[in-house]
């Protein structure tokens, strides 16, 4: 198995339960009534994108239209403007999981962060289009925030891969 440069510690399976439970976390979050302001991050746009790069097969463009049609329900925004936006997410970041892997954590925010801003003009075009009024540049600083924060999620969610399996007498790793 070819190792990434830099790379300490092969990492233990994921459990799908916590890949689900933190996606739904993440929407839950994302559903606390604390007010939208401009800097404020779409943390489960972030976890569907770790989850998209990091487990491809298991978290999809399909599971991100779904979390992105409970995000249009919930703020009861025109129908399909989150979808459209978490699937433009999942689908860029499944396309580049492979080479994205290969760099540190603080080069793949800087790589994602395009990503994270499309998301954002994705969202403000399908609003403008549906009629609503534009609420500044402003908005622009939340893509940023979502890329400051991609090291802090991955060591958050990478961390229950990292816990040292039990050692016995046929394991000697």
């Amino acid at each position: 198995m070819i190792m990434r440069p830099g790379q300490q510690q092969l990492l233990l399976p994921v459990s799908p339960l916590f890949i689900w439970s933190s996606l739904t976390v993440a929407l839950l979050l994302n559903m606390v009534p604390v007010g939208r302001t401009a800097w404020m991050p779409d943390l489960l746009a972030l976890v569907i994108v770790f989850w998209s790069v990091h487990q491809p097969s298991r978290v999809g463009i399909g599971a991100a239209f779904v979390f992105g049609l409970l995000m249009d329900v919930h703020q009861a925004s025109m129908l399909g403007q989150h979808a459209l936006s978490y699937t433009t997410l999942g689908f860029l970041a499944t396309m580049i999981h492979r080479r994205l892997l290969w760099y540190p954590v603080l080069s793949q925010a800087l790589q994602l962060l395009p990503l994270f801003a499309l998301s954002q003009l994705i969202e403000l075009a399908v609003r403008m289009v549906g009629g609503g009024a534009f609420p500044g540049w402003t908005i622009m600083i939340s893509p940023a925030v979502e890329a400051a924060l991609w090291p802090l999620v991955s060591v958050v969610l990478l961390a229950p891969q990292r816990r040292t399996p039990e050692p016995d007498a046929n394991r000697p790793l």
